[in-house]
């Protein structure tokens, strides 16, 4: 059986550990069930501001904010 020359360092030991579960937090964009626009799981959609069928903030755009400001 093999026998290693060198002593294996605490850093070099964490790297190889850690290495084999990253693959399993990685996160990929899901479809807004909404506006269909892209946005992370667990988290707000920023076209539409909606998470789970609730309005968590409201997107104001320029053209709305032009609109309001001319009618009153």
């Amino acid at each position: 059986m093999a026998t290693p020359k060198k002593k294996t360092s605490v850093s070099r030991k964490g790297l190889r550990r850690a290495g084999q579960h990253h693959k399993l937090y990685r996160k990929f964009p899901m479809l807004c069930p909404n506006c269909k626009g892209l946005t992370m799981p667990l988290m707000a959609c920023p076209c539409c501001g909606r998470y789970q069928d609730k309005e968590v903030f409201k997107i104001s755009t320029k053209e709305k904010e032009a609109t309001a400001g001319s009618e009153g």
